[in-house]
């Protein structure tokens, strides 16, 4: 594994950190759903970079799994967890 693939690696758990923090400090619903999606798509970064330096050939798979599963977990959170407009409210027509 070469002093690329640790960099890359160090700064993308960092990125979770930092969005993981900003998560707890901003706790609605657009700032979990962003949180969400930024830990998914971060996550198949990771996952690459690390499967890249280490020679595994199956990273890219798993990666692939991952991403669907964001994907699917974007979706479901606004169809079930997005809070209602009521009648008049949202400003649209």
């Amino acid at each position: 594994m070469t002093g690329v693939h640790v960099g890359a690696a160090v700064v993308l758990l960092l990125t979770i950190l930092l969005g993981l923090g900003h998560m707890f400090r901003e706790a609605g619903p657009a700032e979990s759903l962003l949180a969400a999606l930024l830990f998914g798509s971060t996550g198949v970064a990771l996952v690459l970079v690390l499967g890249k330096g280490l020679g595994m050939s199956r990273a890219l798979d798993v990666a692939l799994v991952f991403a669907l599963l964001a994907a699917v977990l974007g979706v479901a959170f606004v169809l079930r967890g997005w809070p209602d407009d009521g009648p008049g409210e949202g400003g649209g027509p």
